[in-house]
């Protein structure tokens, strides 16, 4: 066979063992693949699948506990002239530790943890060439600075210096990316490189890959749940379950004739645009629950609000904040988080809040929660008593404002107590706010348990016992427990494969139609905000820019930063690719780079909300009022 036809990679009946508390685990069992030169092979499954164990296995970096057990990973090297059975390497070696960083690079999932804090970037980049390559510091600086600028740093020299917590996260895995390609790897292995970017940060570190791969014929293994990011970047698809594979082939093969029925359920968990009103989501496992049931369980003194009632309004709701720069004597630097937002949320539907990462989703939920004040603004809260002014409320009032409205965050493992069972995390609320006894309460946490589809023997358990979606449907028992009328979700399945989201998505829509919920829906994602929300209100900059119902929105959005919102969605229709060279561009998120009408410059034009047809809003740019000159004096 001729050298260039040979794989990079070939993997055979590999299998990986893991010593666990309760017997012998088998994460991966009899895994076979082939990865070329040039090409993309993307590992697609839920979580537990196996994927980043195989990962891990082929850098040797398993845990103590694991260990390869069976198979070969042969790699052949292009500069070491021959083919290496990793497998048999000790991990510690001089030969693994010559592959691993140089030959074959990684980038890891969650950038902010695999970075050093304590570490500039620009130590950790140099740190892997001067390591491999011997090279001196000042080579090293500038190679270093090549690579930042490759990977869309504006400032590579300042790089050098800079922290990670100074960055983004689009930025911070940038700079992950930097570090791994600094050695020029003949494999790139990338895990789960997107899951927590949102969809315009995404489209562009997805783009930035291929551009890179095309230019130097690196292989890139691809570890997603994502089929809309494997329909937009790969050659070949191997499809795992529970360690094993069950489907592999060509990308055209497995999305347009998928033959396992474990892929075909797959492709039915993903939310996607063209879904009819009444369309379900169909999960690998269903969690059903009883409406009558759930009702009678919910109860706790709260009357249902009239549906389509305002049960929520944010009105000219203004926040800034203020940072220091130069040092201590520096002049104050004012930042505006929200600028005069206005949203109406009514009783029993779902307003969905989508933009970037830094566009002030989170600022504005913070300050509906009155965990946060804004310069100015209102925010009404009416639970069918009228509308209180929610920065009003003292005493008695605010604590039963405080139980109406409840929060389900992003990540459900940072925001449950690892030293607190299910039970007391359930029971919590309920003793805070003084509902029930002892044994109303066990017989309330046992009915939370039931209505998030959880087995009460759950309740002595902790957190790290459980998987991320059960974590999930923790969180949002906890916010059920003193029956809300309002909930106001945060990302709340970003972190989640299809499946358990498909799974949260139903269960969130299921409560709704059970107990007249209100949901204000924070998200990055147009496909699952389409899916959930009556409504949706697009948020850039702080500003809302457009907000329409979701079906005009999404059949005709009007304004440039929508538009790029939903081009930058990957689709898992090989008919409707990612325009990467619109996307790297751009300039969509800048508001002194829209068209007319939206430009927005600051201190001569200011965005202001127009009806452009029946619920259809557009901020359109308006001149700024000009400012009163001071009167002349009199010359003296």
């Amino acid at each position: 066979m001729p050298e260039a036809l040979e794989p990079l990679v070939r993997i055979r009946d590999l299998a990986v063992d893991f010593d666990g508390d309760a017997g012998l685990v088998h994460a991966v069992r009899g895994v076979s693949f082939d990865l070329h030169a040039g090409r993309t092979l993307a590992v697609v499954g839920e979580s537990g699948s196996g994927k980043s164990v195989t990962a891990n296995a082929m850098l040797r970096l398993l845990p103590k506990r694991g260990r390869i057990v069976n198979g070969s990973i042969l790699f052949r090297d292009p500069e070491g002239g021959g083919t290496i059975d990793i497998a048999g390497l000790d991990a510690a070696s001089e030969k693994m530790r010559q592959l691993r960083g140089a030959r074959i690079a990684m980038i890891f999932q969650e950038p902010m943890t695999s970075l050093s804090p304590l570490h500039t970037v620009g130590d950790q980049v140099t740190e892997a060439l001067r390591i491999h390559d011997a090279v001196p510091m000042a080579e090293a600086q500038k190679r270093a600075m090549a690579v930042f600028e490759r990977v869309g740093f504006r400032d590579p020299k300042r790089m050098l210096d800079t922290y990670p917590f100074e960055l983004s996260g689009g930025m911070r895995q940038r700079a992950m990316i930097a570090m791994a390609l600094i050695c020029r790897p003949a494999l790139l292995i990338a895990d789960e490189p997107t899951t927590a970017l949102d969809v315009t940060t995404q489209a562009q570190i997805l783009a930035l890959i291929k551009e890179l791969q095309a230019e130097t014929q690196m292989a890139v293994l691809l570890i997603t749940h994502d089929l809309g990011v494997v329909a937009n970047m790969a050659d070949d698809v191997v499809v795992m379950y529970r360690g094993q594979v069950m489907e592999r082939g060509g990308l055209a093969d497995i999305f347009r004739r998928p033959e396992h029925p474990y892929l075909k359920a797959l492709m039915k968990a993903v939310p996607h645009f063209d879904m009819k009103q009444d369309e379900r989501l169909t999960p690998l496992r269903e969690i059903r629950i009883d409406a009558a049931a759930a009702a009678a369980a919910a109860h706790c003194g709260r009357e249902p609000i009239q549906h389509g009632r305002t049960v929520l309004a944010v009105t000219g709701v203004t926040k800034t904040f203020t940072l220091r720069s130069g040092g201590l004597l520096g002049e104050p630097q004012q930042v505006s988080a929200l600028s005069n937002v206005n949203l109406t949320l009514r009783a029993g539907e779902t307003l969905g809040l989508v933009g970037e990462s830094g566009s002030g989703k989170t600022t504005l939920s913070k300050v509906i929660m009155r965990a946060m004040a804004p310069n100015c603004g209102q925010v009404c809260f009416d639970d069918g008593g009228g509308p209180r002014d929610v920065f009003k409320l003292k005493g008695p009032d605010l604590k039963d404002f405080r139980r109406a409205v409840q929060f389900v965050f992003q990540d459900p493992f940072s925001s449950l107590d690892p030293r607190m069972t299910v039970y007391d995390i359930l029971a919590e609320p309920l003793r805070i706010h003084r509902v029930g006894n002892e044994d109303q309460r066990f017989q309330r946490v046992k009915d939370l348990l039931e209505l998030v589809g959880l087995d009460q023997r759950s309740m002595r358990r902790y957190p790290h016992s459980f998987s991320g979606g059960q974590r999930q449907r923790i969180g949002l028992a906890r916010a059920l427990a003193l029956n809300p009328a309002v909930i106001l979700c945060d990302e709340p399945t970003s972190a989640l494969d299809v499946s358990v989201q498909a799974q949260i998505l139903n269960l969130l829509k299921d409560l709704q139609k059970a107990l007249g919920l209100s949901y204000l829906f924070v998200s990055h994602n147009l496909a699952v905000v389409d899916y959930m929300a009556n409504d949706i209100a697009v948020m850039c900059r702080g500003v809302i820019v457009e907000q329409a119902p979701r079906e005009t929105l999404f059949r005709s959005p009007k304004h440039p930063y929508t538009q790029a919102l939903l081009a930058a969605v990957p689709s898992p229709d090989l008919d409707h690719p990612l325009d990467f060279a619109r996307l790297t561009r751009g300039g969509f998120s800048n508001p002194a780079d829209w068209p007319e009408p939206f430009r927005i410059v600051p201190g001569e034009t200011r965005p202001e909300m127009a009806e452009v047809e029946p619920e259809h809003f557009l901020a359109l740019a308006r001149p700024c009022a000009p400012a009163h000159p001071e009167p002349m004096r009199a010359a003296s």
